[in-house]
């Protein structure tokens, strides 16, 4: 069973059963640290979204649904104390459909804002008929989902150099996307469905046009998509977390500058700070792109637009 234990009023450390995980600072369930944080960077709402550790997809679907219960109600208590500014997202027992739906109305209902999920669970990814299922009462509802890659395959090679984070995490991430394309996952779901994927989507922008090439020369690529890998842009979004101005350009060009949404990866160490400094200080952004980024996307993303005027959410 995950917890956390505390090691001091400020440091508390992430376990695994009896393995250390990780350590996190108090701004982790702080919410009056992470507001000072926040008011440094320069931002005025920012989305609370689990650690994937939590997620449990692993163990049998009773446990799991305890399990995201207790975590999604910690996350309204952490948020209580300043609602307008902090929108805790749900996390659901995605490998039981029933149970993710049931644990989504009553965490929306509840108050929370969106949703985030891994981005398989075990060896289903996305197009699984479970998860597709789910997407689909997301969509019905309303509920924004935000995917974050998590459980990449461990070995020699990846254990070295944090390499499941800076290449497990963004090839994992592209394969969401392309099972959902591939598996037929998009022309099943609705394109009312709101769905961002972290780190920038991984490197998928920089892959579209092979993934094109391979779809129209190997049959064995078409799956059972109705449509190109470049015809599904425009059905998803991704954050803005990559870190560099060449490679921002490259995903607002791919993907859309009405579908980058401003991330920050907060408040673990690889993430950026301040928050949007590379969508800020980009020489080829353009001022209403920037807006978009920074702003306007996530308000569209999240259903904010009806009761905010000029906040700047942050995933």
């Amino acid at each position: 069973m995950p917890k956390l234990r505390i090691d001091s009023e400020r440091e508390a450390t992430i376990m695994m059963g009896s393995r250390e995980f990780r350590t996190v600072q108090d701004n982790a369930w702080n919410a009056d640290a992470r507001l000072v944080q926040m008011d440094a960077d320069g931002v005025d709402i920012q989305v609370l979204s689990p650690t994937p550790a939590f997620f449990s997809y692993g163990h049998p679907s009773e446990q799991a649904a305890k399990i995201a219960a207790i975590f999604n109600d910690l996350a309204l208590e952490i948020c209580a104390s300043a609602p307008e500014r902090l929108i805790p997202f749900c996390q659901v027992p995605l490998q039981d459909a029933d149970a993710a739906c049931r644990e989504l109305e009553r965490s929306i209902a509840n108050g929370h804002g969106g949703v985030e999920i891994g981005n398989h669970v075990g060896d289903l990814d996305l197009d699984s008929a479970g998860v597709v299922t789910f997407l689909q009462h997301a969509a019905s509802l309303g509920v924004p989902v935000f995917v974050h890659p998590w459980d990449m395959a461990s070995s020699p090679r990846l254990d070295r150099w944090m390499a499941q984070w800076l290449a497990g995490m963004p090839s994992e991430t592209h394969l969401s996307i392309l099972a959902m394309i591939l598996g037929g996952a998009f022309d099943r779901l609705p394109p009312t469905l709101r769905i961002c994927f972290a780190h920038g989507g991984g490197s998928f922008a920089f892959w579209v046009g092979r993934m094109d090439n391979a779809w129209r020369q190997r049959h064995d690529v078409i799956g059972t998509s109705e449509h190109p890998p470049s015809h599904y842009l425009g059905r998803f979004y991704t954050d803005s977390v990559v870190f560099d101005h060449r490679a921002l350009r490259l995903l607002v060009e791919t993907v859309g500058h009405d579908h980058v949404l401003l991330g920050s990866d907060y408040p673990y160490p690889l993430g950026e700070r301040p928050a949007g400094h590379v969508v800020r200080t980009s020489p080829d952004l353009t001022a209403e792109q920037r807006e978009k980024v920074l702003r306007g996307n996530a308000e569209l993303f999240l259903g904010l637009r009806p009761r905010l005027n000029a906040a700047q959410p942050v995933m």
